[in-house]
């Protein structure tokens, strides 16, 4: 719907619907670090993100029910973009951000813990090849220009902490 209102690649109107920015968050638009997880700079970019969360994501919610798949989308996302502010912060790098990338990394984290806990494997996927997964798409993303990698590892951390604290076998 974005694409047809405007263009999601400029940053002014990704400003205006929400996209995080350290200045403007730290004067008080906190609800940033959320909305931003809704919005995408253009359709690649989304479909990136909806192509991962389709492999992983029907897994996560099977295993964990949905209202804790939900609190660990959403919080392991909503961590991901605190650490991307913190990060911000202390490098002085300010820069604009979107996309559910961090989401997406919580929910390859909450999956990776559980296969820890299945020793290893649920049905067809292992522990290893997640793990291999992970560092290739963090590497990546460090080998790219643009990629909000502190988001990425927040919401794998944040991914982690709340399906230790939410699954139970």
């Amino acid at each position: 719907a974005m694409e047809m209102l405007g263009d999601t690649q400029d940053i002014n109107f990704m400003l205006k619907w929400g996209a995080a920015y350290t200045p403007w968050i730290l004067e008080g638009e906190w609800y940033r670090l959320f909305t931003s997880m809704f919005l995408h700079f253009g359709l690649e970019h989304l479909l990136n993100n909806m192509i991962l969360l389709l492999f992983l994501g029907d897994t996560l919610e099977e295993l964990t029910g949905h209202w804790k798949y939900l609190l660990i989308y959403l919080g392991g996302g909503f961590l991901g973009n605190l650490v991307s502010l913190f990060l911000d912060c202390r490098t002085g790098s300010m820069a604009v951000s979107a996309g559910a990338s961090g989401a997406v990394f919580a929910v390859i984290g909450g999956v990776f813990v559980i296969l820890l806990l299945n020793r290893g494997r649920i049905e067809h996927m292992t522990a290893s090849r997640l793990l291999f997964v992970i560092v290739l798409t963090i590497y990546h993303g460090f080998q790219s220009v643009g990629v909000d990698n502190a988001a990425h590892i927040g919401g794998v951390v944040g991914g982690v902490l709340l399906t230790a604290l939410l699954y139970r076998r």
